[in-house]
């Protein structure tokens, strides 16, 4: 049900954009009699074929991307293991240092103790030459049991310190360890999606040769022409960005600021309007607040596949800007209908 609600409203925002988009293009004249299909080889079954090449590699590209995101977020993980690793042994170098101090505190005072065993209130009332002698006597005594109680208490928290260290630091080095093994096999991961990106870049290098003028010319094209109002604040801000980018060519794993691929520029726009947010578009996903397709607005990030492969910022009149693929340029494009989510990054 949600996905036919999402289709509809893709398809309500573009029929409210078709008198905006029309004073873009002339009218297609009418042909009378039916064509015959493409050809095997056709320019336009090259240029359909080239794009599912590149859809693939971009969905390749994502999954490296991704890959590389996690590689950083283990890589943070394991740095903050090893500062809680060093933090929890000094804290036990510490707890165990006045342990041996509160200790030999403690055998002092016990003793002070045994030797004056003996020595209690009534001995004290009975050798005392005077009362005040015995208030004298009895304070010193009362003196020397608070020592002992203190005592005990720092040398217990002491030992309860350094346990509590000596688990910390057994936790933290099991923390390093563990982002350790996974940032190594990460590694791995990232280069095999790396060969496979570049093998899948080689084919649609290929399929670009087959391309005619026409089809070229068709996917170098800056799209949707028009003024697009972009809202105060910092989604305004990134969509101006975005469409201050048209006619810059698509390159795989590119940040700008003069060549991207479709996260590359949404991640490139948010960051010249001082909002960061996750590099691959499958993490942009889930950044920020989800948001209706009835209720979207320019600035917000759209997205398509699933898993989510490709993204662009939507900039009203059901047109989105956005970096297509090789061999084509940042452009304004209509929303396709086969939108899979919305999501807001800033007011």
């Amino acid at each position: 049900m949600a996905s036919h609600r999402l289709k509809r409203s893709v398809r309500g925002a573009l029929a409210a954009s078709a008198v905006i988009v029309a004073v873009g293009y002339v009218s297609a004249p009418a042909i009378a009699d039916p064509v015959d299909d493409p050809a095997p080889g056709s320019q336009s079954e090259a240029l359909t074929k080239y794009r599912e090449l590149s859809t693939e590699a971009e969905k390749l590209n994502e999954r490296h991307l991704k890959a590389q995101d996690d590689l950083t977020t283990k890589q943070g993980d394991l740095r903050t293991a090893n500062a809680d690793l060093a933090k929890a042994k000094t804290a036990e170098r510490q707890a165990l240092k006045d342990q041996e101090q509160f200790r030999g505190h403690v055998d002092e005072l016990a003793d002070a103790s045994f030797q004056g065993a003996r020595f209690n209130r009534l001995s004290a009332l009975l050798t005392g030459d005077s009362a005040q002698d015995f208030l004298d006597r009895s304070s010193a005594l009362s003196v020397l049991a608070e020592d002992k109680a203190q005592a005990l208490e720092r040398l217990s928290g002491a030992v309860q310190r350094a346990e509590t260290a000596r688990k910390e630091a057994g936790n933290a080095q099991q923390r390093a360890e563990t982002a350790r093994n996974g940032a190594a096999k990460l590694a791995g991961t990232i280069e095999e999606r790396k060969e496979a990106l570049e093998s899948q870049i080689t084919e649609v290098q290929e399929a670009a040769g087959l391309l005619s003028s026409a089809d070229q010319a068709e996917m170098s094209s800056e799209g949707v022409q028009g003024t697009f109002l972009a809202p105060a604040g910092a989604a305004g801000d990134a969509m101006n960005a975005a469409l201050g980018k048209r006619g810059s060519p698509y390159v795989w794993g590119a940040t700008g600021p003069n060549e991207f691929d479709c996260s590359g520029l949404t991640s490139w726009a948010y960051q010249q309007a001082g909002v960061s947010i996750p590099r691959s578009s499958s993490a942009q996903s889930q950044h920020g607040q989800s948001v209706s397709p009835d209720a979207m607005q320019p600035g917000d990030l759209v997205f398509y596949g699933s898993p989510v492969h490709h993204v662009g910022i939507y900039v009203g009149g059901g047109n989105m800007v956005h970096a297509p693929t090789t061999g084509d340029v940042v452009k304004v494009s209509p929303l396709q209908d086969n939108l899979t989510g919305v999501r807001r990054v800033a007011g």
